[in-house]
């Protein structure tokens, strides 16, 4: 006769409370260590971090509270009855970065490939309705196969319940989505909707329809990653803002995102104590900006001597490199910047540039961020292409999100501001809070050769010498009409600075627009264009 555990029941199962916290501890433990060694073995081989590996990156030590740790799936047939793990293959909860609170869940591709079926997508259901209730950022690390076909129209409606939930908190809290892994067909659509996408290089993709799909339709032959792999949609396509060589370099990147935003669109971003003194003076500016309007130059190099400690995070920094939007910080205050750059096209603005200047604008105005526009663009890209792809709407999009914005808006235009770009560009016409000028700049509908060439063409033409006359003409039209204090004279300008002095300016002006409060009239919503 076997003498029974005083912890066990004579049916096996634990008889007190101390047995029933072993039996909880041995089931944690279980659902902690995954499905096996060979699972993560497999995930690490690829060069994969598993779920809860990459968790602890981008989390505070210590600090992560699993919410639904032993839910398990209730599906049956094709032997899913068979395999119930805990945690469904996706890992949820909270935690702090930086002693502030954020949400996060994470696919486990050791289960199911990381597959969403009805007790998964339950599971994320919960976690971003939270994360809304709270005010908190939300932070997803995709590594999943899609849907769990075995579950069939049950983990579709799952993903409905997602983008639904994406489109709930949009402009309410900050939403992050960091591929990981695969993520292929409908449920690429929720990193689309969220505020930030980051991709990792070779082990992540993102596309609606795979490689064997688009050869069946089409015939063309191409990889996973030429579809769409992080270079591709970092640089082509603009799905991806942000794409790095590994996972540890990628979540220390999110950290450092999530460091300035705030929590929610009803606080202001973190401010940070700085020893870059508020009054600096930037004499290298004098000499890093060409008084040419036709001579390039690096606007990166402008913004590193204007932000504190010449630190800032640039958004998209690899698509419409023509236009550069960036996070960066001021007297320790966040600011947005949004910022031509000569050296790519000249600066102008086109489709793209305008798409993603546009997305910018809207999420700094919803987080409360102040927007700095440095201006040096020579108008709107001209070509067939554009104007038979749409370059008035989308053109149209970026006039409508600087338009829209109540935060503190400043404008500070360096050399060239032409035409219909000088508008859009966030000019006072159009709501901007203060508008200052460099010595250099040149406001005006167009540049003087072309607008000489259009008033004077008749003088031009009858001149005995016509290319003197144009010299002459074109002269004549900077002087009256595009020397830097002409729109200073008309009130278009607040004032013209010292370059050297520009970053104390910008400062004490943010300062003062920090309680700056604007309603816009009464709506369910705009109606923008697309």
């Amino acid at each position: 006769m076997t003498v029974l555990d005083e912890t066990e029941s004579s049916a096996g199962e634990p008889a007190d409370s101390r047995g029933r916290v072993a039996e909880l501890q041995a089931i944690r433990a279980e659902a902690l260590r995954g499905p096996s060694d060979k699972a993560t073995a497999a995930q690490h081989a690829k060069g994969k971090l598993t779920s809860r590996e990459r968790i602890e990156l981008l989390l505070d030590e210590g600090s992560f509270n699993e919410v639904e740790q032993l839910r398990r799936h209730r599906a049956t047939g094709f032997g899913l009855e068979a395999k119930r793990p805990y945690t469904d293959g996706v890992i949820t909860g909270w935690g702090t970065v930086e002693g502030r609170t954020v949400f996060v869940y994470a696919h486990d591709f050791r289960i199911f490939g990381g597959a969403l079926g009805e007790a998964h997508a339950t599971k994320i259901h919960k976690i971003m309705d939270m994360a809304i209730a709270a005010g908190a950022p939300l932070v997803s690390l995709n590594d999943g196969a899609g849907a769990r076909i075995q579950e069939g129209v049950s983990a579709l409606a799952g993903y409905g319940g997602i983008f639904q939930r994406n489109t709930r908190a949009s402009g309410v809290i900050p939403q992050i989505s960091v591929m990981l892994g695969p993520c292929a067909g409908g449920a690429a659509y929720s990193p689309a909707l969220t505020d930030f996408v980051f991709m990792v290089r070779e082990t992540s993709q993102m596309f609606i329809t795979g490689p064997d799909v688009v050869k069946a339709v089409t015939g063309e032959e191409i990889t996973q990653n030429g579809l769409g792999g992080a270079d591709v949609h970092a640089e082509t396509s603009g799905v991806a803002h942000f794409a790095y060589d590994d996972e540890e370099t990628c979540i220390a990147e999110v950290r450092y995102l999530l460091s300035m935003l705030p929590q929610n669109n009803r606080e202001n971003p973190p401010t940070t104590d700085t020893e870059d003194a508020a009054d600096r003076r930037s004499d290298v500016l004098l000499d890093l900006v060409p008084a040419d309007g036709s001579r390039p130059y690096d606007m990166t190099k402008v913004i590193e001597e204007l932000v504190d400690d010449g630190d800032y995070l640039e958004i998209h920094e690899r698509w419409a490199r023509n236009i550069i939007c960036a996070l960066a910080r001021l007297d320790g205050q966040v600011v947005g910047i949004v910022a031509n750059q000569p050296q790519a096209l000249a600066g102008v603005l086109d489709i793209e540039a305008s798409e993603k200047a546009a997305r910018f604008v809207q999420m700094c105005d919803a987080f409360n961020i102040p927007i700095v526009t440095l201006l040096d663009v020579p108008g709107f890209l001209p070509g067939v292409d554009q104007e038979h792809g749409g370059i008035i709407r989308h053109g149209a999009k970026l006039l409508y999100a600087y338009c829209n914005a109540t935060v503190p808006r400043i404008s500070l235009i360096l050399r060239k501001a032409y035409g219909g770009a000088y508008i859009v560009m966030d000019s006072q016409s159009i709501g901007a809070d203060l508008t200052y000028a460099w010595p250099t700049n040149e406001i005006a509908v167009m540049g003087a050769e072309g607008a000489a060439n259009v008033i004077f063409r008749r003088q031009i033409a009858d001149a005995q010498d016509p290319e003197a006359m144009r010299v002459r003409m074109v002269k004549e039209y900077k002087a009256e009409l595009m020397h830097p204090y002409y729109a200073a004279e008309r009130g278009l300008v607040d004032d013209v600075i010292d370059p050297a002095e520009t970053r104390e300016i910008l400062i004490r002006s943010l300062a003062m627009l920090r309680t700056k409060h604007a309603d816009l009239p009464s709506r369910k919503h705009g109606n923008p264009p697309q």
